[in-house]
């Protein structure tokens, strides 16, 4: 189409991390998520973009630094069900997450490879407990049979969008609306308002 500017085209833009022992799939995740918009019903249509930043195995070298967490509003902390010890990680990952970033932040823990059921070392039980007790939303996923996959990503998204709604309206309802993002305005996180503006990306 001539004249598209894609960057024109959004409401929102929230970045999201994938963290997580190396092997456990977070690629596979990405590039299975090939969709980077979606379109929430409300009065009128608000469309987010996701900006998902991968580790690109630095997580094998513990190299992933205080940068790649910053203006993280969602995080997809995923561990590999057929791996006890990526399982038995989760606990640091989450510990150096919530060092990093707002403790608004929207994390789901996933637990991938749930196609390897004859394989499976961590119980669906034992992922939803660990869940409930970190306040954590959980979904187990298959990146090789795209099982969850979009489910996964666009509930995070959505329980982001939530928590700028509800900002909002509660500012609003002080009678000023200065926590009301424009379009393409940069938001502070610190501010408690979980939306950030595009900036640099990705893996290489």
């Amino acid at each position: 189409m001539a004249g598209y500017r894609a960057e024109d085209d959004y409401d929102y833009l929230f970045k999201v991390v994938l963290i997580g022992d190396s092997g456990v799939g977070k690629s596979n995740l990405l590039s299975r998520f090939t969709r980077n918009e979606f379109s929430l019903e409300s009065k009128s249509t608000i469309v987010i973009k996701a900006q998902i930043w991968d580790t690109a195995g630095q997580e094998r070298y513990r190299a992933i630094t205080s940068a790649y967490y910053r203006g993280a509003v969602g995080a997809l902390l995923v561990y590999d069900v057929t791996r006890h010890s990526t399982f038995e990680n989760v606990e640091r990952w989450l510990r150096e997450l919530r060092d990093h970033t707002d403790p608004n932040i929207v994390v789901m823990l996933i637990g991938n490879k749930s196609d390897l059921r004859h394989l499976v070392a961590v119980s669906t039980e034992d992922g939803k407990s660990f869940a409930e007790k970190e306040s954590l939303f959980f979904m187990e996923t298959s990146a090789l049979e795209a099982t969850n996959v979009d489910n996964a990503f666009a509930e995070v998204l959505t329980q982001i969008y939530r928590i700028v709604s509800k900002k909002a309206m509660e500012t609003g309802e002080d009678g000023g609306n200065s926590a009301v993002p424009s379009k393409g305005e940069k938001i502070d996180v610190s501010k408690d308002v979980s939306a950030v503006k595009k900036g640099g990306c990705c893996s290489t």
